[in-house]
């Protein structure tokens, strides 16, 4: 017999989900760290912060490389 699949539960946002959230994007953490540390999908997070108003997944610039000249 086949192995039922798992239900995901909808987990509301706590009032100190949010302030760890506001301090993970103060501080830059990469999303993957976040969502291993939270318990959350990427997707869940991303949304949470585009309604908090806060960015997540900072991209770091990229590494400038010396030109060249012909």
């Amino acid at each position: 017999m086949a192995k039922k699949a798992k239900k995901r539960v909808a987990r509301e946002y706590t009032k100190a989900d949010e302030k760890e959230l506001r301090a993970h994007s103060k501080a830059k953490t990469p999303v993957a760290k976040i969502v291993k540390l939270t318990k959350r999908t990427e997707g869940s997070l991303r949304q949470k912060a585009l309604k908090l108003g806060i960015r997540l997944g900072h991209l770091r610039p990229a590494k400038k490389t010396a030109k060249k000249k012909s």
